[in-house]
């Protein structure tokens, strides 16, 4: 059984940090993308960052980067997405989704996961 458990979300004030993580289980990692998605009240599910299992490639929405920076620890099976200089546009809950047949032109694209957590909510006070 497949499962993504994400922790570390909170309430923090617009310019500090956070760092999520999603321990996966039941998945044989290797050739999965990993990725982390956003849902803000009101609006759609969004992509925040991704990372291939085996390479360690990774991919950023325009609006993180260079602040979000995602990363993966293989002996804990867990991804972290570390969360810098936040703002309270990135108020959302953030979700851990990952799949095995995700290509790179679709990396950012949530449809194309099947497996998702229960999702963590990030609130940034201004």
């Amino acid at each position: 059984q497949v499962q993504l458990i994400e922790s570390g979300g909170g309430l923090v004030q617009a310019g500090g940090s956070l760092r999520l993580s999603c321990a996966a289980s039941g998945l044989t990692f290797s050739g999965y993308a990993m990725a982390w998605f956003r849902q803000a009240p009101g609006k759609e599910r969004e992509f925040v960052a991704a990372i291939a299992w085996s390479s360690g490639s990774t991919w950023y929405a325009d609006a993180v980067k260079g602040r979000f920076t995602v990363s993966r620890d293989n002996a804990k099976n867990t991804v972290y997405l570390q969360m810098n200089i936040l703002n309270p546009e990135d108020t959302a809950v953030y979700y851990c989704a990952a799949d095995s047949s995700v290509n790179v032109l679709r990396i950012r694209m949530s449809n194309k996961y099947y497996y998702w957590g229960q999702g963590t909510q990030v609130t940034v006070s201004s």
